[in-house]
């Protein structure tokens, strides 16, 4: 069986992926410009933030998209000016993030000797949650006995929900199982 590629669709595609960058970037300019403005910057300021936000995070866009996704990126990558809360503000209130994050904390306790196992099999299954295709990541981290964190990134917060409401059922079947108690909240 071949498969054709139509040289058209694949240009359309691309024409559509480079205007959305290019009204992508030209919105995250004028709301930098707004920031600029309460903050009483010069042009060169301006051009000179501008430049090092686009060195760090590659385009204004994507400086925005970070602060969406955490209050803490633009801090992270080295920037601490006073504008810099306003940043986030901007952000948070005009970008929506590519994904969302959402955190949890397990409470673990299985007493016997395959403790350990058990515990291991619930988070592998919980990171079994995981899916390429829907692009939702689970990660568990152990916090030190009896706690593990629980990380979900998915596209919207409906499928990170749901996600972690059977992460949660897992979970706890596995650990009932296996002689133990558990309970998740979200941090």
């Amino acid at each position: 069986q071949t498969t054709e590629l139509s040289l058209k669709s694949v240009s359309e595609e691309r024409k559509r992926d480079t205007l959305q960058s290019w009204k992508n970037e030209r919105r995250a300019s004028q709301l930098i410009k707004v920031l600029g403005e309460k903050h009483n910057w010069s042009v060169s300021d301006y051009e000179k933030i501008t430049t090092e936000l686009r060195s760090v995070f590659g385009t204004l866009y994507a400086s925005l998209e970070a602060c969406a996704i955490s209050s803490e990126a633009v801090t992270n990558a080295g920037f601490n000016e006073k504008w810099v809360p306003d940043l986030v503000q901007i952000a948070t209130e005009n970008i929506v993030p590519p994904f969302v994050e959402i955190r949890g904390q397990f409470e673990i306790q299985v007493t016997g000797a395959a403790g350990i196992q058990v515990i291991s099999d619930a988070l592998n299954a919980a990171e079994g949650f995981s899916d390429d295709s829907k692009e939702v990541k689970v990660e568990c981290f152990y916090d030190g006995a009896p706690h593990y964190r629980v990380d979900i990134t998915a596209p919207d917060y409906k499928m990170a929900e749901s996600t972690w409401n059977k992460i949660e059922k897992e979970v706890a079947k596995i650990i009932k199982a296996g002689e133990g108690s558990s309970s998740l909240n979200r941090v």
